[in-house]
C-alpha cells in the first residue's frame, strides 16, 4: 500500500538558471495531447483520452521506443491501440457474473476515459540530466455515465509520466475515496518497438509460472532463461520475483523494464493471422516491429478499504 520502501523516486526542484523542458497541450477535444520535450530533445506524448502514451523518444529525439498502429483511433472513439493503455480496474474480459466489474467492458474504462491534466514538475538530478513529470487524473465524479452505472464505486487515479533522457517512468496512484471497499486489477499495456520480432529475446523470466492464454489458459514453467517469440504469444506471468525485464534484440540489450510493486507481466503479440483481424492493427504485418511487455496486478485482486492508497507502476530503461 502506501508505506513501501520502493516508491517512485521524487522529483527535485530546478535551479533557476537550468533550462526547463517545455510541455504543451495540443489538439481540441477527444483529440487533446500534451507533449513534453526536454532540452536535450527527448520527447513524450500522451493523449487526455485514456492518458495513454502515444510516443516517446530518447537519443535525442531520434529514436521512437512505442509501437503504435497505423490505424489507431487517436479521435477518442475507440482504445488506442499502440503506446501505452492504462488498464482499470479489470484486465481482460471481467467475470461473467458475481462481480463487481462484471458489467465493464474488457480491460475496464480507465483507457477509454477523458482524463484531467493535473500539471507538471520538472527535476535536474546531480548529472545535470534533466527529466518532467506530467500528472494526470480520472475521478468516479468524472466517468461517463455508463461506466459509472457499471462499476458505481467512489475512487480516484492519478497517473504520473515522467520523463528522463534515457527513461520513461509510468505509475498510477489508486485511493478508494468511498465507504465500501473495493477490488480492481491494473496493467500497463505497453508496446514496445523492435526493429525485427525474429530476432528479440526477452530475459528475466526463468522459472516463472505463466498461465497460456494461446493454449487455453493452461498453466506452465518458463524453462528457458530467453523467451523467443515465433507466434502468437499471449502469457501472463504471475509473482516475479526479480524486478527487471529485459528486451535484447539482435544480440544488443534494448529494454529494461523495471517494475515497482507489481509482480505482474503479460507478454502479447498477435502474429499473422490475429493481427489481419484486427481492424485498427496496421500494418498486417506490424507484428514484426513490436512486443508488449505489460506490467501489472492481474493474477487475482487488489483490495482496497475505505481510504487506504495503492501505488505501482514501471520504469522503461531505453538502452540505445
Amino acid at each position: 500500500m502506501v508505506d513501501r520502501a520502493n516508491r517512485p523516486s521524487a522529483l527535485h526542484a530546478p535551479s533557476a538558471a537550468a533550462p526547463e523542458a517545455q510541455v504543451d497541450i495540443v489538439g481540441t477535444g477527444a483529440s487533446s495531447k500534451v507533449i513534453a520535450t526536454l532540452p536535450s530533445g527527448e520527447s513524450v506524448e500522451v493523449l487526455l483520452y485514456g492518458a495513454t502514451v502515444v510516443s516517446w523518444k530518447s537519443n535525442g529525439g531520434k529514436t521512437e521506443n512505442l509501437w503504435l498502429s497505423e490505424k489507431a483511433a487517436l479521435d477518442g472513439s475507440k482504445a488506442v491501440r499502440g503506446g501505452i493503455p492504462v488498464v482499470f480496474p479489470v484486465f481482460g474480459p471481467p467475470p461473467k457474473s458475481g462481480h463487481p466489474t462484471s458489467s465493464l467492458p474488457q480491460h475496464g474504462f480507465a483507457r477509454t476515459s477523458r482524463w484531467e491534466f493535473l500539471g507538471k514538475s520538472t527535476s535536474e538530478d546531480a548529472l545535470d540530466s534533466q527529466s518532467v513529470k506530467l500528472d494526470f487524473g480520472l475521478y468516479s465524479s468524472g466517468l461517463a455515465e455508463e461506466a459509472r452505472r457499471a462499476w458505481p464505486l467512489d475512487f480516484g487515479l492519478v497517473y504520473s509520466v515522467t520523463l528522463s533522457k534515457d527513461s520513461l517512468q509510468t505509475v498510477v496512484n489508486v485511493r478508494n475515496e468511498g465507504n465500501k471497499s473495493f477490488e480492481f486489477q491494473f496493467l500497463l499495456h505497453t508496446y514496445l518497438k523492435v526493429k525485427d520480432i525474429s530476432k528479440v529475446a526477452i530475459n528475466g523470466l526463468l522459472g516463472v509460472t505463466y498461465i497460456d492464454k494461446v493454449l487455453n489458459a493452461s498453466t506452465h514453467q518458463q524453462s528457458e532463461s530467453s523467451l523467443h517469440i515465433t507466434g502468437e504469444i499471449d502469457r501472463v506471468y504471475g509473482s516475479i520475483p526479480q524486478d527487471t525485464t529485459s528486451v535484447v534484440e539482435d544480440g544488443t540489450s534494448r529494454f529494461d523494464v523495471v517494475r515497482d510493486n507489481l509482480q505482474d507481466t503479460v507478454i502479447w503479440n498477435p502474429w499473422i493471422e490475429k493481427a489481419k483481424a484486427m481492424g485498427d492493427f496496421s500494418p498486417d504485418d506490424g507484428y514484426k516491429n513490436m512486443v508488449c511487455v505489460e506490467v501489472g496486478a492481474v493474477k487475482g485482486w487488489q483490495k482496497l478499504e475505505k481510504g487506504e492508497v495503492f501505488e505501482g507502476g514501471q520504469t522503461i530503461k531505453s538502452l540505445l
